[in-house]
């Protein structure tokens, strides 16, 4: 019996548009081939400009976002200014390495806006990479190809979540270990907002 059969599947995305960032995850939270929730949330804000979503275990993100969230709002305090994205992505890596050897099992697409639009892709040891788009889970390879086909730089937010929400139906039609709706984040200078998705 392999321990692969008991960690979570999951499908997130994270595209930036034209003023911000959208950020996804399905509900569906598994254990192996068990159905464990349908109604789980993938999705998280770190600070009042920084949103995040992950695939793996719920429960490691959970830990880490209130862990980062506490750390940037002391150094917002002290600095008085909102912490940008690529900060809050450097402590969020910093964290997870930390834990290295004993890491926490979860992948994580942590999204803002600093100079521009970004998203950031974190491993479960830490490794922090910045792009335009990205998927994590179990159901992100048939995210990706929806994705990288339908991508334009600076098109609109309804473009960008129109091309999230096709991307996770088409990953939940392929995984069977995600699905039950999706959660969205919009983010940009302004805020963030968040909105669900019945499938």
């Amino acid at each position: 019996m392999s321990y692969e059969q008991f960690l979570p599947g999951a499908t997130a995305v994270g595209i930036t548009y034209k003023d911000g960032v959208v950020l996804g995850a399905e509900r569906r939270i598994t254990l192996g081939s068990f159905v464990r929730s349908k109604s789980g949330r993938k999705v998280f804000s770190v600070t009042d400009t920084v949103g995040a979503v992950c695939a793996g275990m719920v429960a490691d993100m959970q830990a880490l976002v209130k862990e980062v969230s506490v750390y940037s709002k002391l150094k917002e305090l002290e600095s008085r200014k909102p912490l940008r994205p690529n900060s809050v992505a450097k402590l969020m890596s910093t964290l997870m390495f930390q834990n290295r050897y004993a890491p926490l099992l979860t992948q994580v697409i942590l999204g803002g806006v600093g100079e521009k639009p970004v998203v950031y892709v974190l491993d479960p040891l830490g490794s922090v990479i910045s792009d335009v788009y990205a998927t994590v889970g179990t159901g992100e390879e048939t995210a990706i190809g929806v994705v990288e086909a339908g991508y334009q730089e600076g098109m609109p937010q309804k473009a960008a979540r129109d091309l999230l929400v096709s991307a996770i139906k088409a990953a939940v039609a392929r995984d069977a270990m995600s699905g039950n709706g999706i959660d969205i984040l919009t983010v940009d200078r302004t805020g963030i907002k968040e909105e669900s998705v019945n499938l």
